[in-house]
């Protein structure tokens, strides 16, 4: 609640003050050099997998394409400094490393994924609210002169664009939020453990790739995941697998899911949890080999 609060009134601070042209700019420069930033930046920002939703909707509507903010959004829910530390003192810290590196390997992958596809004409408009802000129709000219409102609370043209957008964001994506969690409670509260250890321990076959689907309904949070996996390993849990629940739960959790379906077109909803599952075998695969267990 906290992360999704801040998030959402960041949204509209950089609306209400004009900022979000700033942010629209940085990410208009050379498609590839904005999927390394985005994955950079998403893999050491502080934000969880529902708090990155209202930014990338600001983002989105403010201009910047969709290749980068794809990147941000895989690499954002899975590494940040505090999770490192966590992740770190609770499970080990070649994992904490391994993790960190899945998270900026899986954003250039779905960045440049994404800038594949919009080359060759497909998802060129990826909002399903607020169509006239996508990437391809939006108005923003990247060389006219900017001007930002810092203090935007003087203004009462400002303060209106502020209140709405929160109100807007809040209400859209709140809605949506409670839902999702309420449904991966239930979903939590009948799938064991146990069962999931069993399921992806040694000599399991499936092991990674039934991690990273049993991660979507499993995955609570970041923090709560720690102590979950952690305990998971200690019971057979490959470290593989491990790796492969974490990032695909990240990615792809309940909560995070239906907020990004609710906010984009159904063929970017779909491209989001192929981009995150495929880049969680793919993480959980290099772990596992470079530990000498496969």
């Amino acid at each position: 609640a906290p992360f999704f609060i801040l998030a959402i009134a960041f949204a509209g601070y950089a609306k209400a003050t004009g900022m979000d042209a700033y942010i629209a700019r940085a990410f208009s420069g050379k498609i590839w050099m904005t999927i390394v930033a985005a994955s950079l930046a998403g893999a050491l920002s502080p934000f969880c997998s529902c708090g990155v939703i209202p930014l990338i909707a600001a983002m989105l509507a403010s201009g910047v394409p969709l290749a980068p903010v794809m990147a941000f959004c895989i690499a954002s829910p899975i590494m940040d400094p505090e999770m490192f530390i966590i992740t770190a003192s609770g499970i080990s810290l070649p994992f904490a490393a391994a993790k960190t590196l899945a998270a900026i390997g899986m954003g250039l992958g779905a960045g440049f994924a994404v800038a594949g596809l919009q080359k060759i004409g497909f998802l060129l408009n990826p909002l399903k609210r607020k169509q006239e802000s996508s990437c391809c129709t939006t108005a923003f000219d990247p060389h006219a002169k900017i001007e930002v409102r810092w203090r935007f609370w003087r203004q009462k043209k400002a303060r209106s664009l502020f209140t709405g957008e929160i109100r807007e964001n809040g209400l859209f994506l709140g809605k949506w939020m409670l839902f999702a969690f309420f449904l991966e409670s239930i979903m939590i509260a009948y799938v064991p453990a146990e069962w999931i250890a069993s399921a992806v321990g040694q000599g399991s076959t499936w092991a990674i790739p039934l991690a990273s689907v049993l991660g979507i309904p499993a995955y609570m949070n970041g923090y709560a995941a720690v102590p979950l996996i952690s305990g998971l390993m200690e019971m057979g849990m490959v470290p593989g697998a491990a790796m492969a629940f974490v990032t695909a739960g990240a990615v792809s959790s309940i909560p995070a899911a239906i907020a990004v379906f609710a906010l984009v077109r159904k063929s970017v909803f779909a491209l989001y949890i192929v981009l995150g599952l495929t880049g969680s075998m793919l993480a959980g695969l290099f772990y596992q080999m470079s530990v000498g267990t496969l």
